[in-house]
């Protein structure tokens, strides 16, 4: 697996920030590290955003009409967004800004910007 780079590092990296700041109120952990089962979601999240169709443009999950997670992994970062969202602009706020802009963003569905392609071609 290729590691992420663009949007999609900088997505994780927000993920991540969030499960902290719940795992630390959640599951006690007050060194900045991730318990087992928040670690094994933040690799299933890079994994699925490895191969998410949207590439670069991909928009934020809320967003996005496909879902990439099964129901329990997407259950599980519903929960720790929930939690974390509101807490973020005082952990990371700069983080926190980048992301409502994100939710902003339009998203198009992959096989209409594969027909848009085609169409140029």
């Amino acid at each position: 697996m290729e590691p992420l780079s663009g949007r999609l590092k900088s997505e994780h990296q927000t993920l991540v920030k969030m499960t902290v700041i719940y795992c630390k109120d959640h599951h006690g952990r007050d060194d900045g590290s991730l318990c087992e089962d928040c670690s094994k979601l933040m690799q299933y999240s890079e994994r699925r955003l490895a191969k998410c169709p949207y590439g670069q443009a991909k928009p934020t999950c809320a967003n996005c009409p496909i879902h990439c997670y099964k129901q329990q992994q997407r259950d599980h970062v519903r929960d720790v967004m929930r939690y974390s969202g509101p807490r973020m602009i005082r952990h990371h706020p700069w983080d926190a800004i980048v992301h409502i802009f994100d939710k902003m963003r339009r998203a198009v569905h992959p096989m209409e910007l594969r027909r848009a392609r085609s169409k140029k071609s």
